[in-house]
């Protein structure tokens, strides 16, 4: 079993050159979930990934919070319609005997 390691967002601010408000935004709309650990937020190191993508689509390429809840949302319809039609193409196979 291993441990969930967590980053206080304060860290990452300084980290990344943004503003906490940036990840109280972030949190509001769903993109991460924030936990407080001895009254401090903090966010599951797992979810750094999530963050840098979100930090690069918005710094990069300047869009704001409610684009990129849009971007996440049709990339995760994407990602089901995928899984989807992979599961008709085995079934698919099945009948055509491959």
């Amino acid at each position: 079993m291993s441990e969930i390691t967590y980053i206080e967002i304060t860290q990452l601010c300084e980290h990344y050159e943004v503003e906490l408000s940036f990840f109280e935004e972030l949190k509001e709309i769903g993109l991460i979930e924030v936990l407080s650990i001895e009254q401090r937020p903090c966010i599951n190191e797992e979810s750094i990934n999530q963050v840098e993508k979100i930090l690069r689509l918005h710094k990069d390429l300047d869009i704001n919070i409610e684009g990129i809840d849009t971007i996440f949302n049709l990339l995760n319809r994407i990602d089901n319609l995928q899984n989807e039609l992979d599961k008709v193409k085995s079934r698919l196979r099945l009948f055509e005997g491959d």
